[in-house]
């Protein structure tokens, strides 16, 4: 083992990130190679800098001009698109999500937490903390409805046990289930994962079962048993109901107990609607972990990103920086898309107030995000979902052969009276 691994793992012996740490997650470093001298020499070379392997010209990257052409004239320099990103993500980006993420979370003001690190996207967030926490054999824990792509990544690729717990339970989240898990999960470690709003189901919790919740987990730390709490807010901010929980769980776990280790998955690609620039972040707390614990955790996320994708997108970072900070139009746009897509949300549940009863589909509860989604009640989820595609030419997913997504983000609201007319038809046609 390097022996920046060595001195990174000593550091964390002394907090609850230990108990989690993989086989690989314990090799990770930030190596004192390129990345780390070409930065060292950015703040010291001001002679010359032979360093990064960066074609430059008149102290610019050089460039196609017909990229640099399909920018507006006086925004974005050379530097800002075509160079390389640092590892961890441009600086000054970092500090303003994490003053945004305060913001939006105002219980975290004042506590202790890592400072972001941009990733290329949710996804790889997932992926990173999977490598760094999670060994073959290992537990996850997960609602029973949740995001395919995480058994691909827990799963199939680390080789993880996928233990799930009812969602729901008398419509509303199966908590009780959740402890049950948590308390039967094995040896003195728990890992868990929870998206909110949830992707199927577009359910977050209310505020009330959010402080249920941050105590379940504060119970269940308080019998001796570490818990991993990975926070997936991909979909964070778009809630619809006004007794809907505003914070993320990460802001309630952070200081909650020793025991606990929270990371937060942020994603600019849907809060900030930049999809296609892949841009997300990471961030970590806990009440065991000081300064040089997160630290330490950075470190290894730097070593995690530099042996993946080595760093991430520069141009997204540059525009989505200077959109924040510069933007005429940025809290206008973002108000215009919470408002449609609350309107698309009202429609939807006044729509479905005309099926109530059906013994062919029960919508799940929903009250925030881009989606919503249907029980399809022992019949395959599959067989509408290819039914509906072929003969009514309508998109939808199926989860698992026994839920159907609809993501009524991409209708316009005029048209989804229709699309659950469509849904419901069908699967009288096919169950009937």
């Amino acid at each position: 083992m390097n022996e920046l691994a060595k001195q990174l793992n000593d550091t964390l012996s002394s907090c609850v990130v230990s108990a989690f740490l993989s086989e690989k997650g314990k090799n990770l470093f930030f190596p004192k190679g390129i990345v780390a001298q070409s930065q060292e020499a950015g703040e010291k070379a001001k002679q010359y800098n032979a360093t990064v392997g960066l074609a430059k010209s008149h102290g610019m990257p050089m460039h196609l001009s017909d990229i640099q052409n399909l920018f507006k004239e006086n925004t974005l320099k050379p530097s800002d698109i075509f160079s390389y990103a640092p590892g961890g993500g441009n600086k000054e980006l970092r500090a303003i999500w994490k003053k945004e993420m305060v913001k939006k979370n105002p219980s975290l003001e004042g506590k202790l937490i890592s400072d972001p690190l941009v990733t290329a996207g949710l996804t790889h967030t997932i992926s990173m903390v999977a490598t760094m926490f999670f060994d073959k054999g290992d537990e996850l824990i997960l609602p029973d409805l949740y995001w395919d792509n995480y058994e691909l990544i827990f799963k199939d690729s680390i080789g993880c046990e996928i233990k799930e717990f009812k969602f729901f339970k008398d419509g509303a989240m199966n908590i009780e289930g959740l402890k049950k898990a948590l308390l039967e999960s094995k040896g003195d470690t728990a890992r868990v994962l929870l998206n909110f709003p949830n992707n199927p189901t577009g359910y977050t919790p209310s505020e009330s079962e959010m402080e249920k919740l941050a105590n379940t987990f504060k119970e269940v730390a308080s019998t001796g048993k570490k818990i991993l709490v990975i926070s997936d807010d991909a979909y964070f901010g778009l809630f619809f109901e006004a007794d809907t929980a505003r914070e993320s769980l990460f802001s309630r776990l952070v200081d909650l107990d020793d025991n606990i280790f929270a990371i937060k998955g942020d994603a600019a690609t849907k809060e900030e609607m930049v999809w296609g620039f892949r841009i997300g972040f990471i961030t970590y707390g806990g009440k065991s972990l000081k300064a040089e614990h997160l630290d330490a955790l950075t470190k290894k996320t730097l070593g995690a990103i530099r042996c993946s994708v080595s760093n991430c997108d520069m141009p997204g970072q540059s525009m989505l920086l200077k959109a924040i900070k510069e933007g005429e139009n940025y809290v206008k746009d973002k108000e215009k898309t919470f408002f449609v897509m609350k309107e698309r949300y009202n429609v939807i549940k006044d729509v479905l107030k005309n099926y109530e009863g059906s013994s062919l589909l029960k919508p799940y509860p929903f009250n925030s995000g881009y989606f919503m989604a249907f029980d399809t009640l022992g019949h395959s989820a599959e067989a509408l979902r290819v039914y509906l595609l072929d003969k009514y030419q309508v998109g939808t997913i199926n989860i698992q052969d026994r839920t159907l997504r609809v993501a009524y983000c991409s209708v316009e609201k005029e048209q989804l009276a229709d699309l659950v007319s469509i849904v419901y038809k069908a699967a009288e046609e096919i169950w009937n």
